[in-house]
């Protein structure tokens, strides 16, 4: 039985491209769910046909075979303008719309449903008002969007998708172009508006630290094109994101950090005493990448630590990271 809070599902979705009588298929056999409230993160390797996926959820390529169903129709169903009400999307490439102002671009949001002249009455005003105040641009209402930032230009274009009043927003790479904070503040937002507003977000990504934090559920693609998806914790501890990646490339994804990182062949081997778990992080951290493997208590190179400032190797105090990577250096 369907959960309540479905909006958007698949069964038996094949995606892929079609060029006169040859078929590509990329994708097949899919059978995914999207509820209202809930940030869904899909991520997977470059080219591994994220972006293909995204394009037929929201009805701008058709599906191979298989169908999409939004709420419990089958998308082929409904007309463009209907479908227009139901997904918004909002994809990765830098807005063009430098001319217009921000107020001016967001409520294009409402095209939908202002009709072909595209005229604003009360209700459409309320609604762009309240989309910016949503994503904190209200006080940018009036600025060009080409003088804004990147962050603050990914806040307009979901501002418009909130306007355009759909249960789904879709985001191909809503992060691609954003410094670390304004990814952060993304993926904040994004996450309270599918709370707080009941909207069901899909988005691809790469950046897994801000995935993981805030994403309800993952959709993993992995190398050989056969997907998996269920709640964010569940699939790092059942090992799911260890399959990601497992294509023979070096990487291991590390369940205490969430995160990928490169394998490492260790040349030295020596101990650690550190109590302070931060703190014994960033000194395995630096010990790793110089290929120094921890945790052998027999190891002729002994390292204690209590602080930053306070660390001794076999004995001799060092006063920074630094410092005993040196002593080291001189010892291995």
């Amino acid at each position: 039985m369907q959960h309540p809070d479905v909006i958007l599902s698949t069964r038996n979705l094949s995606v892929g491209y079609r060029s006169g009588k040859s078929v590509t298929t990329i994708l097949h056999g899919l059978d995914l769910t999207l509820r209202r409230g809930e940030l869904v993160c899909l991520l997977g390797a470059n080219g591994i046909g994220k972006s293909t996926l995204l394009r037929t959820l929201s009805g701008v390529q058709a599906p191979l075979s298989g169908e999409v169903t939004i709420s419990g129709r089958d998308m082929t169903h409904y007309s463009p303008k209907e479908l227009s009400r139901l997904i918004s999307i909002v994809y990765t490439d830098r807005t063009l719309a430098g001319a217009l102002t921000v107020n001016e671009l967001v409520s294009l949001g409402r095209h939908p449903y202002t009709g072909f002249l595209g005229r604003l009455d009360h209700k459409d005003r309320t609604i762009i008002s309240h989309s910016l105040d949503a994503v904190g641009m209200r006080h940018k209402a009036d600025c060009h969007v080409a003088t804004l930032s990147d962050g603050e230009r990914q806040k307009v274009m979901i501002a418009r998708a909130l306007a355009q009043e759909a249960p789904v927003i879709i985001l191909d790479e809503p992060t691609a172009f954003l410094d670390v904070a304004s990814r952060i503040d993304t993926m904040r937002q994004l996450h309270s508006l599918a709370c707080e507003h009941g909207k069901a977000i899909l988005l691809s990504s790469h950046d897994i630290n801000c995935s993981l934090s805030t994403a309800g559920r993952l959709w993993l693609l992995r190398h050989d094109r056969t997907m998996s998806e269920g709640v964010t914790e569940d699939m790092i501890m059942n090992g799911e994101l260890e399959s990601l990646f497992s294509d023979n490339r070096k990487v291991s994804f590390d369940r205490t950090a969430g995160d990928f990182h490169a394998d490492t062949e260790y040349l030295h081997t020596v101990s650690l005493d550190c109590d302070d778990t931060i703190l014994r992080h960033w000194i395995t951290n630096a010990l790793h990448r110089n290929k120094i493997e921890t945790g052998n208590h027999n190891s002729p190179i002994n390292i204690t630590a209590t602080s930053a400032t306070h660390i001794t190797v076999n004995g001799i105090p060092a006063t920074s990271i630094s410092q005993m990577l040196d002593m080291l250096h001189a010892r291995l």
